[in-house]
């Protein structure tokens, strides 16, 4: 969803972000929206979105922190929102029953239907109270999947990633996967040029590898358990080259069995699948800011051929690389 020029060559209006604080609100969560897609701009400087809190009434809302927050709006900022989003809340009516009070469920009835939901944290709790989820994947953090089950079983949970992307509904997991999901959204509306520029002035990566399961609770490698954290900034260096499994082990001083069991404990992924995302990413930059053929484009980012390339785009973004450039690159 590109915010294109209007006529005349003036920027269209910022698309607008509505974030809904819930008493009480997870404060980490709640300021994550308004930093990231504040550095979101056109290759002018002008911000691509408008961000503004709101609350159900005028009264400051409790952190879990032991402060509370100042919404610049009421509920009546959702009317106009095209995005609104749900930072992990404690709301106990979602949180122990899966309801949602009175003022909640006449606030969230405004929002046009149109608008794209999304939740941080255990903000899931409230879109899936009000159905928003039904018949959906989505996540939330992994301590509370067992409860998030129980009150909502028509929901497909997956606690083991970092967020959800189901088109006009997504959900992050816990805290700071909320700047993942946010640089997601960003990059599926203008771009992984904007999106970059954002996560380098909020001194984080564009993307960040495997997803939640790596947090939850297990068994913390030894100091003399080795990681496979060197070769993969080694290969980021070279996707150019061809690079199985048993070059990127060699690298590694591991075994090829070795090597592939602790890179999926380590990224969640494959080796194979992570080169493949990689690349991807890679020729997703180049198509942006590269005015070179897509031929070159395929071969400078290790897919080999136009015809992988397309594959690729087409399987994972679902537009070819002709048609990617057209929407995303600069003038």
């Amino acid at each position: 969803m590109r915010e294109d020029r209007a006529n005349g060559g003036s920027p269209r209006r910022p698309h607008t972000v509505a974030v809904l604080l819930l008493d009480p609100v997870i404060g980490f969560d709640a300021t994550i929206p308004s930093l990231v897609f504040g550095e979101a701009t056109d290759e002018d400087g002008n911000p691509l979105y408008r961000v503004v809190t709101c609350s159900l009434d005028a009264a400051p809302v409790p952190a879990t922190a032991g402060y509370s927050m100042v919404a610049a709006a009421g509920p009546e900022a959702l009317a106009t929102a095209d995005t609104v989003i749900l930072p992990g809340t404690r709301y106990r009516a979602a949180r122990s029953g899966g309801e949602l009070g009175p003022a909640l469920a006449a606030a969230l009835a405004t929002v046009p239907a149109g608008a794209r939901m999304v939740s941080i944290c255990t903000g899931a709790f409230v879109l899936a109270a009000a159905g928003v989820f039904d018949g959906r994947r989505a996540t939330t953090h992994w301590r509370y999947a067992d409860d998030f089950r129980r009150l909502f079983p028509a929901v497909e949970l997956d606690e083991t990633v970092l967020f959800v992307d189901e088109g006009a509904v997504l959900s992050s997991a816990g805290l700071a996967a909320g700047i993942d999901l946010c640089l997601h959204i960003i990059r599926r509306d203008h771009g992984a040029t904007v999106a970059n520029r954002a996560a380098r002035y909020c001194v984080v990566p564009p993307w960040r590898e495997g997803g939640q399961a790596q947090f939850i609770e297990h068994q913390v490698p030894g100091p003399d358990d080795l990681s496979t954290a060197a070769t993969r900034a080694w290969a980021l260096t070279r996707l150019a080259e061809p690079l199985g499994v048993a070059t990127l082990a060699a690298h590694a001083r591991m075994s090829p069995r070795t090597f592939s069991r602790r890179f999926r404990a380590e990224t969640g992924l494959s080796p194979g699948a992570w080169l493949r995302d990689r690349r991807i990413d890679l020729a997703r930059e180049l198509l942006e800011s590269a005015d070179i053929p897509v031929d070159e484009v395929a071969q400078r980012s290790g897919l080999g051929s136009p015809d992988n390339l397309r594959h690729h785009m087409r399987r994972g973004l679902g537009m070819s690389p002709s048609a990617y450039r057209k929407t995303f690159a600069g003038p």
